[in-house]
């Protein structure tokens, strides 16, 4: 399981591990947090075609999708 600091996600890099739209490399662009600091939002942007997607952040998590880092 990837470890994350919610607080350290914007502008983190990552990986899909199976290529979404023939995409893999992200950006993480935008992070909401609730006033008791929670992560209520968080939005991803494809490195190559500037595609943003609301995703959770949790399954961020998931090693089976997420790599952290450009692999």
């Amino acid at each position: 399981m990837n470890s994350i600091n919610p607080k350290k996600l914007h502008h983190s890099k990552w990986t899909a591990v199976k290529p979404i739209n023939k995409e893999k490399h992200f950006l993480i662009t935008d992070v909401e947090f609730d006033e008791e600091g929670r992560v209520i939002a968080c939005e991803i942007e494809a490195i190559l075609s500037h595609r943003t997607t609301q995703i959770q952040w949790q399954s961020l998590k998931d090693e089976t999708l997420w790599q952290q880092g450009w692999h």
